[in-house]
């Protein structure tokens, strides 16, 4: 099923690149990026959240949350995608 239309996602593409463990995008912004696209109209990001949580088995975080441990986020490029983002927002 697509549900993204602007950027023609399936849930399918959306569950692969779900993984548990600190790869694993924490919000549907991190979704579209390890997908190699961008939000363009925003109206699938309920669904691709939906997917998440359902997929993972558990709360996904807020937008700006994230679930790894101190150890893992210091490494982690999700961190980075995340600073990266509430940077641009604050520039905005």
């Amino acid at each position: 099923m697509i549900v993204c239309s602007c950027n023609v996602l399936s849930d399918g593409a959306v569950r692969g690149c779900l993984a548990p463990g600190p790869g694993c995008p924490r919000t549907p912004a991190q979704v579209y990026a390890c997908l190699g696209c961008s939000p363009k109209c925003g109206r699938c990001a309920r669904t691709i959240r939906a997917i998440m949580q359902a997929a993972l088995g558990e709360a996904v975080p807020a937008e700006g949350g994230h679930a790894c441990t101190t150890a893992c986020a210091s490494a982690c490029s999700l961190v980075k995608l995340q600073t990266a983002d509430a940077e641009e927002a604050v520039a905005a």
